[in-house]
């Protein structure tokens, strides 16, 4: 329905547009001033207030909305950096200002759980760091993996066991035994019962040795041990007789047999979750059942979780295996330009000469008679003669340009272009006749298919298959089809390119060379007269596509310390069992069990006194393993011996610098320092914003030792100097 407008009905509207206008709440233009200037803290409290005046006002409650939207979204991204900054109680105070702001925001329960979760992480990190730095390396492995297993990404945690796998030998293992079970013996029993040798370890280190009913305690053993721990000492003896060990506190152990039934009676077993970031659960899972041989496993594809029951040492094999595939997946930028050059040009230069020349009666049609012939004229067309001078050229240059991120041995696809109706017609003649149709659609322009494959050494290997095509004509078929004559090229190969490196790929080229001439024939075509007896037309197009590929290696395969890939594997029938090598310095010998020549038990012996002091000086160094840009190094050297050391601390000086002036003539990048007998020196360094989410190593050149004797001493240092300097956010 339409109602007409009265004559002057129009300045009443619009006065009234005006008054509505003006008794808008002046809030809504304060508040939108705020907004612009960054505050919206203000703005959200000039509009609650004036809500609460007014709450009837729909203009109030929608800028109200969308002011906490913005507010709260701005709250998320400063809780977010400062939650990965470590900045915990800023970060808990903006949670509690988000919850007062939306109590209904989704995203409240799980802040909190990552700001109490980051902060007790952090905690335990330190730790961590203070157990690496005391040397307990297996309490400092055991709080990192505490930390991973809850954020398996945290780069502290992960920095941390790489140290931590450095600094250990490969052959150790976790200590599972206490500091009761590290007392140095020495053994030599000949044609000895079980019973008598276990009772010579329990007088000399006070363990309790509890024995399985099926234990033989009569059982005969020949073993010459000496200057080994006690915990070695079981372990050889242990695995010469086919029995197993279970700890019951920190000074007594179960003696039982090594078989599969009591293994199932004594041996408790351990259930565990792990979470996987990056790689398949599937994978994994078959991987695990490979090469640790897990008793129980379980996986769900939808959380990318396994769960394993089995003991603490397969257990402990199945954590690092883990570590060692779930690195996150390479990912590759592709830089593609495709270019079409194209250009034409036509030349058409000569005299055009009419085609008809007559002689007869002009106007008459039909036949003439003869004795008309004094009316005969001789005509041509109109104009007689034409003189044609044209020429044309066209440059075309049809550039794409995508840029495509993929992960590694990913296909990805681009199609610039068109897609064309092609139409298909079904008749039916059952019956009645009727005709049914359907279309489908024909791509024509640009297809490019890119599988990347990224390397180790950062070379890329591409896979590259292109096509251009493009329209002809159309063609119609029968019963009306539409269908089209299409022109393609197309190329497919495979490159290696390094990172950052462009590579062209041209060649795909179309040339067309035409020449024709129209006139009075045979005269025509003369070389260089012929233009005066017609007209010739030279025609020229050619069209080259043109395809530069660059790969930029956004992230490449992170390879996991040797620590993580290379490891102790337990034996073929316990899989991640501790490893039985003893230390370097002991001596074993276990001899055949042949007649019966009584027992010497040899109690333990004290540790033995140092031989040759200062024979070799041990330098220990310690340096701060991970600080902010900006932060202080603390690089610390010492030895326990009674020599003088020199020697200069080595560092990059572009990343690092003194945090106090060197004195004179020093090198840059050098710091000279003396240590007098069992000295300790402290270097301070700090690191500048260039070595930000670098990794750097601190080295120890020009080292010489000299004895109280004034002899010369060798040095031989220990101790891991690489820093990591966080990324500023």
């Amino acid at each position: 329905m339409t109602r007409n407008l009265r004559p002057g009905s129009l300045p009443l509207l619009l006065a009234a547009a005006l008054l509505l206008a003006a008794c808008a709440n002046p809030a809504l233009r304060q508040a939108e001033e705020l907004s612009r200037s960054n505050q919206l803290d203000q703005a959200h409290q000039l509009l609650s207030q004036a809500q609460q005046q007014s709450p009837a006002d729909p203009a109030l409650r929608a800028a109200l909305l969308r002011n906490r939207e913005q507010l709260g979204a701005r709250l998320v991204m400063q809780i977010e950096g400062l939650r990965a900054a470590g900045r915990w109680e800023e970060a808990r105070a903006a949670l509690q200002r988000l919850r007062e702001l939306d109590p209904q925001q989704p995203r409240l329960d799980g802040f909190a759980t990552e700001i109490a979760r980051g902060q007790r992480q952090e905690a335990k990190l330190l730790e961590a760091r203070q157990q690496l730095r005391e040397g307990r390396l297996a309490r400092a492995e055991t709080l990192a993996r505490e930390i991973t297993a809850e954020t398996p990404a945290h780069p502290g945690a992960r920095l941390l066991l790489s140290q931590i796998a450095q600094a250990k030998p490969l052959e150790t293992g976790l200590n599972e035994l206490g500091p009761a079970f590290q007392k140095p013996v020495t053994l030599e029993f000949r044609e000895a019962s079980l019973r008598q040798v276990f009772e010579a370890l329990a007088r000399s280190s006070n363990v309790n040795f509890v024995f399985d009913k099926d234990v033989r305690p009569d059982a005969k053993v020949t073993v010459f041990l000496r200057n080994v721990s006690l915990d070695e000492a079981m372990r050889v003896i242990l695995s010469t007789q086919q029995l197993d060990r279970k700890l019951l506190n920190d000074s007594s152990v179960l003696i039982f047999p090594n078989t599969q039934s009591k293994q199932r009676e004594h041996q408790e077993l351990v259930t565990k979750t792990l979470y996987l970031t990056n790689a398949d659960v599937k994978q994994v899972q078959a991987m695990v059942r490979t090469i640790a041989k897990v008793r129980d496993i379980h996986i769900d594809e939808r959380l990318n979780l396994m769960v394993i029951r089995d003991t603490p040492e397969v257990l402990r094999l199945v954590e690092k295996l883990v570590a060692s595939v779930d690195l996150p997946e390479p990912e590759v930028m592709l830089e593609v330009e495709v270019m079409e050059l194209a250009s034409d040009r036509v030349d058409a230069l000569g005299l055009q000469w009419p085609s008809e020349v007559q002689y007869g009666l002009p106007g008459a049609s039909g036949q003439v008679l003869l004795g008309l012939r004094d009316s005969f004229r001789a005509s041509v067309a109109n104009p007689a003669l034409v003189a044609t001078i044209r020429g044309t050229s066209g440059n075309a240059n049809l550039l794409a340009n995508p840029k495509i991120r993929v992960r590694n041995r990913d296909k990805a696809k681009v199609h610039i272009g068109q897609k064309l109706p092609v139409f298909t017609t079904t008749t039916n003649f059952t019956g009645s006749t009727s005709v049914a149709a359907s279309v489908s659609y024909l791509d024509v322009g640009l297809k490019l298919d890119v599988e990347p494959t990224i390397q180790l050494d950062n070379d890329v290997v591409i896979k590259v298959g292109l096509e251009v095509s493009n329209l002809i004509r159309q063609v119609t078929g029968p019963g009306g089809t539409t269908a089209y004559e299409i022109g393609t090229r197309q190329t497919a190969t495979s490159l290696r390119l390094n990172d950052g490196e462009t590579q062209i790929l041209a060649g795909l080229i179309n040339d067309e060379d035409r020449r024709s001439s129209t006139g009075v024939p045979g005269l025509s075509t003369m070389p260089v007269l012929g233009r005066l007896f017609g007209v010739q037309t030279d025609t020229r197009n050619k069209t080259e596509v043109v395809l530069l590929i660059t790969p930029r290696i956004v992230r490449n395969l992170a390879v996991p310390d040797v620590g993580l890939t290379q490891q102790p594997g337990g034996t073929d029938a316990l899989p991640g069992a501790y490893s039985s090598r003893i230390r370097s310095e002991a001596r074993a010998g276990v001899g055949l069990t042949s007649g019966a020549t009584g027992a010497r038990p040899v109690p333990a012996a004290a540790p033995q006194a140092a031989t040759a002091p200062d024979a070799e000086v041990q330098l220990k160094l310690d340096v701060t393993p991970q600080v902010a840009a900006g932060g202080t190094v603390s690089v610390t050297v010492r030895h326990d011996s009674g020599a003088t050391v020199k020697g200069e601390i080595e560092f990059d000086a572009s990343k690092l610098q003194p945090a106090q002036a060197a004195a004179g003539g020093a090198a840059p990048g050098r710091l000279a320092f003396e240590l007098s007998p069992r000295g300790e020196r402290v270097l301070v360094l700090r690191a500048l914003p260039a070595a930000a989410g670098q990794v750097l190593n601190i080295g120890v050149g020009a080292l010489s030792a000299t004895g109280a004797g004034g002899d010369a001493l060798p040095v031989r240092l220990d101790g891991s100097g690489m820093l990591t300097v966080e990324s500023g956010r």
